[in-house]
């Protein structure tokens, strides 16, 4: 099998790390089966998509309404732009979360601002008529609940993005361009253990207030969000090659 790629910016190695294996255990691939490329780290390198079986994209400390952006989140979205280009025109299997959606939404036209901004948290999710009938979407519940925390979001989607999950809080908490291009602003690869992990080294980035982190972990380590996890399994199964 092509190994599948996942592209990822966390500059800190412990939750670089912890979402590196939370990915590989959601997608039930091992790290021969799925290549970790660290774009805070370095230039993103030439990407061969015949060498891949498809595009795995991680949360980020990035936000894409940033105003004031450092040089080298403006290396990392120009590098994705350049990605982008060739992954849509070829409608190559891409799949990003969070920060991922940000990407793809931002290339596609879609207008990104705070109006939909979501504090640490797991509401319910509602997969749209389109989301039913999507394979990635297979096995899932209509409803389900999923772990979010973002500064930003779409606010207005292009007419040919196709919203396939949605929720009071967040309009396009999943959507999917042509036939192959898919994004979730959810994290379909935490659960409670990896969140709250995660939130300890995330407490100054406005998701939460930092003195409740205490009690954020441990409510956060109570939630049930895996019926979120298909998502990633749906991915691997339909574009492994």
């Amino acid at each position: 099998m092509r190994p599948f790629l996942l592209l990822a910016t966390r500059a800190d190695d412990e939750p670089a790390d912890a979402e590196y294996e939370a990915f590989l255990l959601r997608t039930g691939l091992d790290a021969s089966e799925l290549v970790r490329c660290r774009l805070e780290a370095g230039p993103m390198p030439r990407i061969d998509l015949e060498d891949y079986s498809g595009i795995l994209v991680g949360g980020s400390p990035f936000n894409t309404t940033t105003v004031h952006k450092s040089a080298t989140q403006q290396r990392v979205e120009a590098e994705f732009d350049a990605l982008l280009d060739r992954v849509v025109a070829e409608d190559f299997p891409f799949l990003g979360a969070c920060y991922g959606i940000g990407t793809l939404a931002r290339h596609q036209g879609a207008h990104i601002d705070s109006t939909y901004a979501e504090e640490v948290g797991a509401p319910e999710i509602t997969l749209t008529p389109q989301g039913l009938a999507d394979p990635l979407c297979a096995g899932m519940a209509p409803a389900f609940r999923a772990f979010v925390a973002h500064n930003d979001a779409i606010t207005v989607a292009p007419p040919h993005m196709v919203v396939l999950a949605t929720s009071p809080s967040c309009p396009v908490q999943m959507m999917r361009v042509k036939d192959n291009l898919y994004a979730t602003q959810f994290h379909p690869e935490l659960d409670g253990e990896f969140f709250a992990h995660r939130q300890g080294f995330y407490a100054d980035h406005g998701y939460f207030d930092p003195d409740a982190l205490p009690e954020i972990q441990a409510w956060t380590r109570a939630q049930d969000v895996s019926g979120s996890w298909h998502v990633l399994r749906n991915f691997v199964e339909r574009y492994a090659r």
